[in-house]
């Protein structure tokens, strides 16, 4: 998983203002692209039917959405900063982290009255959770933008030090007690659907807006596909790459609150391994890990792939000690896929 940007991706050099340039139907013929995850959804479904006629329940279905709402917005997050050409790691802590400081001080009175102080207002939770993902956010993109510093690098030692900051203040236990702020988004139902899944679903939807058919998502092609052209044409490379870091921070960072919500709770290892989850479902759904290929609705349908198949596994009663080796081996057929149809491989 190389952080360089590739030029074999690159779009044409000229404006991508311009009306007649191809990055205004790169989106169309991407989505093209993507539909051919549908057929293998199908297939997976009518398998899921034969191995449990409950698959196909409503209740099931739902099941299945609400499981992978919260990591689908973490793939959500992901493929933005994908599509530049970068890649960020530590989503997986923000994941866990942004809940936990605002458990921290807003629940356990231990830290609060050991500083002299109150607890924080419960109103001030999810403000709290958004202002932490957006500050890691805008934190990798000093490294990574103004220092120019490998953004492999940069997100892997932030993984592992937010990590060890969710670890330190909760102790290695499990922050309980939560106030309702932090709860309703991932416990409410929203017409009998959880709240969750029309989060994830509404992001999903604007993702796909902003990025296949606005000025600043053509930009995030540009940049991905050739960050000389792109500043070339006038695309204020440093801000938007800036911009998405804190943008995909602030989504890790929403996601962890849904869970948490979900869970009443936030245990210290919250999105330990998510990581893996989180590219299998993006390089399924046709996301390049070069940079300046991939949309959301391909990376929805992925994610969506991923969690149905897990779904029959379970229903099956295979062992979830193999969900590990599944998101591996998706990893490595999609690959081998890309290299079959395109002629290279998205690494």
């Amino acid at each position: 998983m190389s952080d360089t940007l590739s030029t074999g991706d690159a779009p044409p050099t000229s404006s991508p203002q311009s009306p007649s340039t191809p990055q205004r139907r790169l989106p169309a013929i991407a989505r093209l692209r993507d539909l051919a995850l549908v057929p293998a959804i199908i297939a997976v479904a009518i398998v899921g039917f034969i191995v449990s006629p409950v698959f196909l329940t409503a209740d099931n279905m739902i099941n299945v959405l609400q499981s992978m709402s919260e990591i689908s917005i973490v793939v959500l997050a992901e493929t933005i900063v994908l599509i530049t050409g970068k890649m960020d790691l530590s989503l997986e802590s923000i994941f866990g982290l942004a809940p936990g400081i605002a458990a921290w001080l807003i629940v356990d009175p231990a830290i609060t009255h050991g500083l002299g102080l109150n607890a924080l207002p419960a109103g001030l939770a999810v403000p709290i959770v958004l202002l932490v993902g957006a500050a890691v956010g805008a934190f990798n993109g000093l490294l990574i933008v103004r220092f120019k510093l490998n953004g492999f690098i940069v997100t892997l030692g932030m993984l592992i030090v937010l990590r060890g900051l969710l670890t330190g203040i909760s102790g290695g236990k499990t922050f309980f007690a939560l106030p309702p702020s932090m709860t309703y988004l991932g416990s409410a139902q929203w017409v009998g659907v959880p709240a969750s899944v029309w989060i994830s679903l509404l992001l999903f939807a604007a993702g796909i807006v902003v990025l296949g058919f606005t000025r600043p998502g053509r930009a995030l092609y540009a940049i991905g596909g050739n960050v000389d052209a792109a500043r070339a044409a006038g695309i204020r490379t440093d801000r938007i790459l800036w911009l998405a870091l804190i943008v995909a921070g602030t989504l890790a960072a929403l996601a962890g609150l849904l869970i948490s919500g979900r869970l009443a709770a936030v245990p210290a290892a919250q999105g330990d391994g998510a990581i893996f989850q989180v590219f299998a479902a993006a390089v399924i759904g046709g996301v390049s890990l070069n940079g300046g290929k991939g949309t959301v609705f391909g990376a929805f349908t992925g994610v969506l792939l991923l969690f149905m198949i897990i779904n029959v596994l379970t229903l099956a009663g295979v062992p979830a000690q193999w969900t590990n080796f599944l998101n591996g081996a998706v990893i490595l057929v999609a690959l081998v896929v890309s290299r079959v149809t395109g002629g290279k491989a998205q690494t």
